[in-house]
């Protein structure tokens, strides 16, 4: 079992730098975006779908894939750039991104028709209440299909986040995972000087979550924590996946400025360039 981890590990690190450079093209040519959040979610994002997730590319509506919605609409680049990579469309197409008329808008939209998209986010801290209901229908339907949801550390100051958990909770919704990517940064700077979060893992547990902790850049950590998510009855689960904004250009690591920003041309090269390194 090690072994296997071990070797699926060194695949999904592969993967993980191919989507990072993706993001980073993607967002030099558009001008604009959010780069400091796609950074520090692509190796959730890509233990998700090459490792967890059921779903199927050719087949995008299949009724019984997993869903997953991304709360933190604003890190669409590296949603975007984890579908391509999953073959969900051509790569070519992510250099569309922002563009009028393009499927790739700054947040996901279902209704510009790119295929693996549940949800329609911008507004943060409405992701999980739609999840729940997702989670409700599966239970009602007794579907086998799970939900996971992930959330930005910075979005649980939305009291919308703990309404729907309070929810989860009193239903049982075990087939719903909740992942936050706790960077530590929002737009504004660290979020315990913006809004404390912490102790955040007693919190989710106060409301009756299974909560756990993970290295969210080590993706035997991150498998594991998933296994365990799904493994667990009659609760939710919730992985706080401990993770840095930037996570893979060193010279931008954990430097909130990076939240909205999109590099220009020669950091695009720059920045290229350290990833490979990385």
């Amino acid at each position: 079992m090690a072994t296997e981890l071990t070797t699926d590990s060194c695949r999904l690190e592969l993967l993980a730098g191919s989507i990072r450079q993706s993001v980073v093209r993607s967002l030099s040519a558009a001008g604009s975006g959010h780069l400091g959040g796609s950074m520090s979610s692509a190796d959730i994002l890509t233990s998700l779908y090459f490792s967890v997730l059921r779903h199927d590319p050719l087949n995008p509506a299949w009724p019984e894939r997993d869903r997953f919605i991304l709360s933190i609409g604003h890190i669409a680049p590296v949603l975007y750039a984890t579908l391509a990579e999953a073959g969900y469309f051509e790569k070519d197409e992510l250099l569309t991104l922002r563009r009028i008329g393009s499927r790739l808008q700054g947040h996901p939209g279902r209704d510009h028709q790119l295929p693996g998209l549940e949800l329609s986010a911008g507004s943060l801290g409405q992701g999980l209440s739609v999840a729940v209901g997702m989670a409700i229908a599966a239970k009602m339907d007794h579907s086998g299909y799970r939900i996971y949801c992930l959330s930005g550390d910075g979005e649980l100051q939305e009291g919308s986040i703990w309404e729907a958990a309070m929810a989860a909770s009193d239903l049982c919704l075990d087939k719903l995972t909740v992942i936050i990517d706790r960077n530590g940064l929002q737009i504004d700077g660290p979020t315990e000087k913006v809004m404390a979060l912490e102790p955040l893992k007693k919190k989710w547990e106060a409301f009756g979550w299974n909560a756990m902790e993970c290295d969210g850049h080590d993706f035997i950590s991150l498998l594991n924590a998933f296994n365990q998510a799904g493994m667990t009855t009659g609760r939710p689960s919730v992985i706080i996946a401990k993770t840095i904004m930037g996570k893979g250009i060193p010279s931008i690591e954990g430097d909130y400025h990076w939240h909205g920003k999109a590099p220009d041309k020669q950091q695009e090269e720059e920045f290229l360039k350290e990833i490979l390194k990385y």
